[in-house]
């Protein structure tokens, strides 16, 4: 943290004070996984639709994390991964975060229900709700089992963009919204058995800090065991194809076998080596989503020139 105190108006909060409230790095992944919803989707979307479409699950996004961030501010301040987040380190306000918060929620829904259609509009809402009360007011605090339920507001948005185009749900949306929820726990729970007593010095029940280091190792197994079949299932699916398949095999065997080496070792292991299996497969886990999504691009980018899909 700075010197500054979150009421210190001497320090004048600019652009990319705000703009950081809004959680960018988690809205890059909102992004580019709600354009896949949407370019995957068969029916196509005119540019400028498709863009004010992206626009408002972008803002959305940030919405939700200055929501967050208001909320969290005082676990923020204790954990180091999170002291430099601008409300504790007083480059911003919690009134401001939460002003920011609830103005581009109301902008992004109302252009977006204007702009495409109701469904795809609740489903941005509900979304925004999920994210900053279910999730940040209520389950994170209260459950070792939060970031299994809050998941699912970080897997909506390819189904918010699948409903852009569509204006429907399907099996197809489903299952990408299922993969990017069961690969949240593992991983999560990856990054908390290295960032050691962060969560537990903020009082947050993370698995690690209620049940701990050994039964996080399970539950990380456990659940990469439980996406692989969810993951390989979108392959079959019709925005699914070889391509995909293969990509979805390696990196579901390559993950798999990371959280197999997790749930072998012990701390002491862990601590001999600075968590580097964890960290490593933590890393693993930031490519696997990516490369499945950009799977799914080719795929749709083969069946346009009619070579794609099974």
């Amino acid at each position: 943290m700075t010197d500054m105190s979150v009421n210190d108006r001497s320090y004048e909060a600019g652009m990319g004070d705000y703009f950081a409230l809004m959680k960018p790095r988690v809205m890059s992944l909102v992004v580019f996984t709600a354009l896949v919803g949407l370019l995957v989707a068969p029916v196509p979307v005119h540019p400028f639709i498709g863009f004010v479409a992206i626009l408002c699950i972008a803002v959305g996004a940030g919405a939700s994390g200055a929501l967050n961030m208001w909320w969290d501010a005082d676990i923020d301040a204790q954990m180091k991964r999170t002291a430099s987040r601008p409300i504790p380190s007083g480059r911003t306000t919690p009134g401001e975060a939460l002003g920011i918060g609830l103005g581009l929620s109301g902008f992004a829904v109302v252009l977006l229900l204007l702009t495409s259609n109701l469904l795809a509009a609740g489903l941005l809402a509900f979304t925004i709700f999920f994210y900053a009360v279910v999730y940040s007011m209520w389950l994170k605090r209260s459950t070792p089992h939060n970031i299994v339920i809050g998941g699912a507001a970080g897997a909506f948005p390819p189904m918010i963009g699948w409903a852009v185009a569509t204006g429907s749900v399907s099996i197809e949306s489903v299952l990408m919204f299922m993969l990017i929820f069961m690969w949240t726990p593992p991983h999560f729970w990856a990054l908390a058995l290295f960032v050691k007593t962060d969560y537990g010095d903020a009082g947050v029940p993370m698995l690690t800090e209620t049940h701990g280091r050994d039964a996080t190792r399970k539950h990380v197994l456990a659940y990469t065991v439980l996406l692989v079949p969810v993951a390989l299932g979108l392959g079959v699916t019709s925005i699914g194809g070889p391509v995909y398949m293969a990509v979805a095999v390696v990196l579901n065997a390559w993950f798999l076998k990371g959280a197999y080496d997790i749930w072998t070792r012990d701390d002491a292991a862990a601590d001999a080596d600075n968590y580097a299996v964890e960290k490593q497969v933590f890393k693993v886990s930031l490519y696997y989503l990516f490369a499945h999504f950009v799977a799914l691009l080719v795929e749709a980018a083969l069946r346009i020139n009619g070579i794609g899909g099974w």
